[in-house]
């Protein structure tokens, strides 16, 4: 059947809602941050100005406490390696950042959201701790929620399929068994060839694994949502995991390519060169593509909203939201454009890896 034209309506739907439902809570967010910033000023009788490339960065970057929107936020797991041995506690210990807590063994302050073992009550980094951060920030905590949905969709489907076998797809699987259609046809069997199921699993799990971070990452202040793939610590863990398997699955034609290409040999150490920079460029291209994307549409939002208070005038209000509201329409189509892109070149890279020779 042609589930196409209900996969269209759905996603129209879906895109109205996210856009408005992150416009709602972005604008939520700053109403919430205006007011105790007047609240400051009536009491101080001092007016504070709106600095809006520090709600930039605060959204952006990794946190070790679990904001769930406006300033609720829990404390998360802080695990700490030093020279002395393994520490465990809540970031609850920092009160946000102000307080020295007095660790097993160091001293311990929240500096620009980095944990650092200091030497006194004037927070001066200790230098000798060796410290080592292994804690469960708000980014971890985000991706183990996308993971959770993963999982909840993908076993869900598998056992619709054996449940039904034979039937037409319902309700989740028919939502969704498009895309793996689509993932399987236009993008592993062109790219990769008659070897193509073998690389499904680890496609299909990319492709969602970013999609999935993507949505949630739209909704500013979203439960346990942050802007994951918008680091580049993760996209630099997917592009070194693209990179091992594209070279660990090339065979024999790929190697002889790279190192004894058909060209006179005293051109070997020039092309030997070419080669091994190209293989680590293409993996680097997909890590910087993701990330850029994804933290720039993060930071327009939130700039263009953030002119309502940098102009303390509900005047721009109209401009500033609809201009939000379009780039939230946008950026809803590159998450999805995001993930197909990042899937389809590294199922590329796979078959240039396991093509055979072809005379």
């Amino acid at each position: 059947m042609d589930f196409s034209h209900i996969l269209n309506s759905k996603k129209i739907t879906l895109s109205v809602v996210l856009s408005i439902f992150s416009l709602l809570f972005t604008y939520k967010a700053f109403a919430v941050q205006e007011q105790k910033t007047q609240e400051v000023a009536v009491e101080s009788k001092e007016t504070e100005k709106f600095d809006p490339s520090a709600t930039i960065l605060e959204h952006i970057g990794d946190s070790h406490y679990y904001h769930v929107g406006g300033h609720i936020a829990f404390p998360l797991p802080v695990i700490l390696y030093t020279n002395k041995g393994l520490e465990i506690f809540s970031s609850e210990q920092f009160e946000e950042g102000e307080k020295v807590y007095q660790g097993k063994y160091y001293k311990y302050a929240l500096i620009k959201d980095k944990i650092k073992a200091v030497t006194g009550e004037d927070r001066t980094i200790d230098e000798t701790a060796g410290l080592v951060d292994f804690s469960i920030t708000k980014n971890v905590a985000s991706m183990w929620l996308s993971v959770l949905l993963l999982f909840i969709i993908f076993f869900s489907i598998a056992a619709a399929y054996k449940k039904r076998v034979g039937k037409a797809p319902k309700g989740l699987q028919s939502l969704l068994e498009p895309v793996i259609l689509f993932i399987r046809d236009e993008v592993a069997l062109p790219n990769i060839g008659y070897k193509y199921q073998r690389f499904m699993p680890l496609l299909l799990t990319v492709f969602f694994f970013i999609l999935i971070n993507n949505l949630i990452g739209m909704v500013p202040f979203f439960p346990g949502g942050s802007n994951v793939t918008g680091n580049i610590a993760v996209t630099f863990v997917l592009a070194v995991i693209a990179l091992i398997v594209v070279n660990v699955n090339g065979n024999k034609y790929y190697w002889k390519h790279i190192f004894a290409p058909d060209v006179p040999f005293w051109l070997y150490p020039i092309m030997w060169v070419v080669e091994l920079a190209g293989i680590i460029s293409k993996p680097f291209a997909l890590m910087v593509r993701l990330f850029a994307n994804i933290m720039a549409g993060h930071v327009i939002v939130i700039a263009l909203i953030s002119l309502i208070f940098i102009f303390q005038t509900l005047g721009i209000a109209p401009v500033s939201v609809a201009f939000t509201l379009f780039i939230d329409v946008l950026e809803l189509l590159v998450a999805f454009l995001q993930a197909f892109i990042f899937t389809m070149l590294m199922a590329l890279f796979i078959g240039s890896a396991v093509e055979e020779h072809h005379h």
